[in-house]
């Protein structure tokens, strides 16, 4: 079971700040995501995942994950949205 936190775009598109999702043994942070890409459309838009954390670390596509890991996905800041806030 992991604890995922869902950030600005990402958050929006999946309608929630976090949830808890059961996943396989030995998944891996790139799996997680494509896994995410079937059910949210803007994630398939990613021909990569972004950058993620795994217990406020950050993580390869290649980490496997544990049973209570906390993951969350960074959204990607436009750069138009950079220039606005400046």
């Amino acid at each position: 079971r992991l604890r995922l936190l869902h950030f600005a775009s990402f958050r929006e598109a999946i309608g929630r700040d976090e949830e808890e999702r059961e996943v396989a043994e030995g998944m891996r942070v790139g799996e997680l995501w494509t896994a995410l890409g079937r059910e949210v459309e803007l994630f398939r838009r990613f021909s990569t995942p972004p950058p993620a954390a795994v217990n406020r670390d950050y993580a390869s596509p290649e980490t496997v994950l544990q049973d209570g890991d906390e993951v969350a996905f960074l959204p990607p800041v436009a750069e138009d949205e950079v220039r606005f806030r400046i």
